[in-house]
């Protein structure tokens, strides 16, 4: 990720905490918790996640720790975040669960734990001057975890939205296929939005 797409990310979300408040589901992009939390009950859907390795990339205020603690309460989990603002608020809240580490960097440059498996909620939603960014990442990621990665996009974004990115879903999932055997798609959580599952 290039510096001007990096700091284009920081000033959206500094934006949104000016306009929402610190803290909140919208100054991540969300338009509410409710749909944070949809995306969530579709991701954590990817296997039983106790007594296994999860790293949450671009994991925000880190809320979907606290979303896995019903129901997987054994899940070993890792969060990094690129935006100190964001990162603070997630250990404040729950770096304290058991097994849960945080560490700052970013997923698309930084290296990373080897997990069971990787979820990623809404940190490909941004526009990037690398047009195959997203397909890189998708790889990267998927060739960093043991079990299966997860992750959302959307297949519609409003233009007036600037930094925010959608993607054609059979594009992705066309992409996926080519590197997992196994790929799971879901679409009916949520309009404008889709869930892909990979796994080795």
């Amino acid at each position: 990720m290039s510096l001007l797409d990096t700091a284009g990310i920081f000033r959206f979300h500094k934006e949104q905490i000016k306009l929402y408040g610190k803290g909140t589901a919208e100054a991540l992009g969300w338009e509410n918790h409710e749909g944070q939390v949809q995306r969530f009950d579709v991701l954590s859907n990817i296997g039983d996640l106790n007594h296994r390795t999860v790293l949450d990339a671009g994991c925000g205020y880190g809320d979907l720790r606290g979303y896995l603690q019903e129901k997987y309460p054994h899940v070993r989990y890792f969060g990094v975040e690129q935006i100190p603002e964001l990162l603070d608020i997630a250990a404040e809240r729950y770096a304290s669960f058991p097994e849960t580490l945080f560490f700052q960097g970013d997923f698309a440059g930084s290296e990373l734990p080897v997990t069971d498996y990787i979820l990623l909620s809404g940190s490909l939603n941004y526009i990037n001057s690398d047009p195959l960014f997203v397909l890189k990442i998708i790889e990267k990621l998927f060739n960093n975890c043991r079990i299966a990665f997860g992750f959302n996009l959307l297949s519609y974004a409003d233009p007036a939205q600037g930094l925010i990115v959608s993607y054609k879903p059979g594009f992705i999932r066309e992409y996926c296929e080519r590197l997992s055997k196994r790929v799971l798609f879901f679409d009916h959580y949520k309009p404008n939005d889709y869930t892909i599952f990979m796994y080795h």
